[in-house]
């Protein structure tokens, strides 16, 4: 310890005699003050420690660097802030984005801040009505390895034309892209009224979008994985990965299980990711589920499955993180079934039932997507009770044309159905959305 007592006094001697020669020759040689702080802080063994290598951090030394660290630290928010204002007006929250410029103090006369208010109204007053008609295509599940779906197995022709391929999701997404279509949620579509009383009317929306604008509506079919079996390259199942996003499961050619983007919902948040701008106001799409094969890939009534308990608590933390990055949920029926066929009694059994299981992981639902595009008759009274039970989104099948009805109790639309075979066969019904030749998977 005298040892290194001495040796640290020795380089102080040395550091001070230095400081000494260098005040010496500051006015002389034009030395600046950095190269000398450099040289002391060098001999005495403070290179470094403290900030411009000042040999001792002074009080007032302290203050300075504590006021430039403070306003480093204040630069930081509020690029962090400008950051999240553009990011809200690439999604087309322009209100939003203004109200956060506007409302953060740090930023007030910051001409980036003006500048970006400025860009943010010229683009919402931009807006314009839309009044052509509404795109609604709907996805089944994806398959991930055509060599293992295409193999010639008893399952090969039933994957080929009921699900299509991630390319061909993929090719489509991006020509929808290209051609200016825009993903919207389906209420906005609806203006709602509530008299108090828990009835509520509804009346046609106007939808303003940014010119040149096409505004689509998607939605998954049945999103319960039932007809997918491992190894089979299809995704089997929705899960929370360890970012706490969701993902879906699938084992590829190897036997190996992979979580990623394997099948719709992964894909298109992917997509949005990288376009941001092809969402109108964080809108994703709508999830169709049915009960009876369960939910996400997960069996969950009782006696179902020796795990129903966790696997249900599973499906309801899924369906709240869906919830919050924007989907929307729709009942299928418990049984999938055609409800155009089923009696009063038996269509309030199959959604009471639907309710009793799936909705109550999912949460209230407004939406049902009508199996097989079988419609009830809207002046029945199963009409009446799906509308009054607080279903007033309801999505058919389309025959010729995109249709689109609001009345006073229920929104009425067609959605175009997009499987393999209506690929293969039918491709002439997507022509004015997307070029099916230049998208179909050549494994088919």
């Amino acid at each position: 310890m005298k040892k290194e007592k001495t040796v640290f006094l020795q380089k102080l001697k040395k550091g001070l005699a230095a400081a000494f020669c260098g005040m010496l020759a500051l006015g002389a040689c034009g030395c600046s003050r950095s190269v000398l702080n450099y040289q002391i802080s060098e001999s005495i063994g403070t290179l470094g420690e403290y900030d411009n290598n000042e040999p001792v951090e002074t009080p007032k030394m302290q203050a300075e660097r504590e006021i430039e660290e403070s306003e480093a630290a204040l630069e930081e928010a509020r690029v962090q802030v400008l950051e999240e204002a553009a990011a809200l007006a690439e999604g087309y929250l322009y209100e939003e984005a203004i109200a956060l410029l506007e409302e953060t103090d740090s930023l007030a006369g910051d001409s980036r801040a003006e500048e970006a208010i400025t860009k943010y109204q010229t683009a919402y007053y931009s807006l314009v009505i839309y009044d052509g008609d509404v795109l609604h295509l709907n996805f089944p599940n994806l398959v991930a390895d055509t060599s293992l779906a295409f193999d010639g197995d008893s399952y090969a022709q039933t994957y080929s034309q009921n699900l299509i391929t991630l390319s061909e999701f993929e090719g489509i997404l991006e020509q929808l892209y290209a051609n200016d279509y825009i993903l919207i949620d389906i209420h906005s579509l609806a203006e709602e009224t509530d008299d108090g009383f828990g009835d509520i009317t509804l009346t046609a929306a106007t939808l303003s979008l940014p010119e040149g604008k096409k505004p689509l509506v998607l939605s998954v079919e049945n999103l319960n994985y039932a007809i997918a079996r491992a190894g089979d390259g299809i995704a089997t199942r929705l899960v929370l990965d360890e970012e706490g996003e969701v993902a879906a499961v699938y084992t590829d050619s190897s036997g190996v299980t992979r979580t990623g983007a394997y099948d719709v919902v992964p894909v298109l948040e992917q997509f949005i990711e990288e376009h941001p701008d092809f969402s109108y106001r964080g809108a994703r799409g709508i999830i169709g589920l049915s009960g009876e094969d369960g939910a996400f890939g997960y069996e969950i009534e009782e006696g179902s499955d020796d795990n129903y308990a966790e696997n249900a608590q599973t499906v309801a933390q899924i369906a709240a993180k869906l919830k919050e990055d924007g989907w929307t949920f729709a009942t299928e029926g418990y049984g999938y079934s055609y409800m155009s066929d089923l009696t009063y009694d038996a269509l309030v059994s199959d959604i009471t039932q639907w309710e009793d299981t799936v909705g109550e992981l999912v949460g209230d639902c407004d939406t049902l997507i009508y199996p097989y595009g079988s419609e009830v008759e809207y002046t029945s009274e199963k009409s009446v009770w799906l509308t009054g039970a607080g279903y007033r989104y309801l999505v058919g099948l389309w025959a010729s044309d995109d249709y689109l009805a609001v009345t006073q109790t229920y929104l009425r639309q067609t959605r175009r159905s997009i499987t393999g075979y209506l690929l293969e066969n039918y491709a002439d019904y997507y022509t004015s959305f997307f070029n099916v030749s230049e998208i179909l998977d050549e494994a088919r």
